[in-house]
């Protein structure tokens, strides 16, 4: 299921080019693609928290691929984002989002088992972004607030050693 997915869009809005930072962080986590996680976030000096039960910070794009997308990126993974509203004054280099979401997700090669272990996660995101020098819109802060929860939560758990 080799899949290429351009990391910029031609002809989007200000709008949609902010909130589309988001999109290519959500579709890379779904199809473990590095080059385009990368390409939504403002180099190594940003943050991802996620507030559940506890509240985890990752500090560095390096930390945040190896937490978030080499564990969700290899599963059978969906996340829908919904009801994105920007934040943006025309001709500003910072604009904030918040959106909700709710991600699937399954062990690898297992999604489509009806059987199978699933979990799945509802929240929401508020996200600091800014553009970049070639105008590209990037993810400089996502929190993601969990609002609830389904399933196996073992799923996402590093394996024991």
């Amino acid at each position: 299921m080799s899949q290429s997915f351009p990391q910029t869009l031609p002809s989007l809005s200000q709008r949609e080019a902010i909130a589309d930072a988001l999109y290519r962080a959500a579709i890379a986590s779904d199809h473990h693609d590095t080059a385009l996680f990368s390409s939504a976030w403002a180099g190594e000096d940003v943050s991802m928290e996620i507030h559940d039960d506890n509240k985890r910070v990752f500090q560095g794009l390096s930390l945040i691929r190896t937490h978030v997308l080499d564990k969700v990126g290899p599963m059978d993974t969906t996340h829908n984002i919904s009801m994105v509203r920007v934040n943006y004054q025309d001709g500003a280099d910072t604009a904030s989002l918040t959106a909700t979401s709710m991600a699937q997700h399954a062990s690898s090669g297992t999604g489509r088992d009806p059987n199978g272990t699933k979990y799945t996660v509802g929240g929401e995101y508020s996200v600091d972004l800014i553009k970049d020098e070639a105008g590209v819109w990037k993810i400089k802060k996502l929190v993601l607030n969990v609002i609830w929860t389904s399933g196996d939560a073992s799923l996402m758990r590093p394996p024991q050693k």
